[in-house]
């Protein structure tokens, strides 16, 4: 682990902490009070703390020196009833979170670029590799796979008995994932979204600067 760990960390919370509000401010905007009511629209870290999810899981990613760094924070509640078109407006709050968590790669990357002569290289090498680890986000959530937000999209376009069918995996979701990592399915997905992003972003000089 070397001395930019620690700071991924904390930034890769920060983002996962975004995404969790991306996803209930939009739904507020759509009509739904819930995560606002429980005061779930807010920055700080405390309400948003998943214990393995938030601080577990990307610690010992970290310490193992493992090459995907996954993390998340407690799902904001959302409750469809209040809008107008439930399953419409689902699939916008789900786009919420990957697309908060691409915006903040570019803007992480942004940030490696303008402070690239000013401070330690570890700043802003931790910068450039939270940038990594937003795509990665982006890529693991829009995975089809339901509670995964990606599923809230494919969703909104089913309908009837395939529909149904579709939602009644949800309960076994998480397991369908775990598996889906451990086959490295995940890993042949993001490595070239991963690959695409270090060379549109230019953050190679970041990463590999000895």
């Amino acid at each position: 682990m070397d001395g930019s760990a620690p700071l991924v960390i904390v930034l890769v919370f920060f983002s996962v902490i975004c995404h969790e509000i991306a996803h209930g401010y939009t739904a507020y905007r759509l009509g739904d009070p819930t995560a606002y009511r429980m005061g779930r629209l807010t920055f700080n870290p405390l309400p948003h703390i998943d214990i393995f999810g938030t601080i577990i899981l990307p610690i010992l990613l970290t310490v193992i020196g493992s090459s995907v760094l996954l993390a998340w924070a407690k799902p904001v509640p959302v409750d469809p009833r209040y809008f107008r078109r439930p399953r419409t407006g689902m699939m916008w709050v789900s786009i919420a979170g990957p697309g908060t968590n691409l915006v903040l790669a570019a803007v992480f990357a942004g940030a490696a670029h303008l402070l690239f002569s000013i401070v330690p290289g570890f700043v802003t090498k931790a910068l450039a590799s939270t940038a990594l680890v937003n795509v990665i986000l982006t890529v693991f959530n829009l995975f089809p796979v339901p509670p995964l937000d990606g599923s809230r999209i494919v969703a909104k376009f089913l309908r009837g008995r395939a529909l149904l069918r579709y939602l009644s995996i949800e309960p076994y979701g998480m397991f369908i994932v775990f598996g889906l990592l451990y086959l490295g399915v995940f890993s042949r997905v993001a490595y070239p979204a991963l690959d695409l992003a270090v060379r549109l972003l230019d953050l190679g000089r970041f990463l590999f600067a000895v």
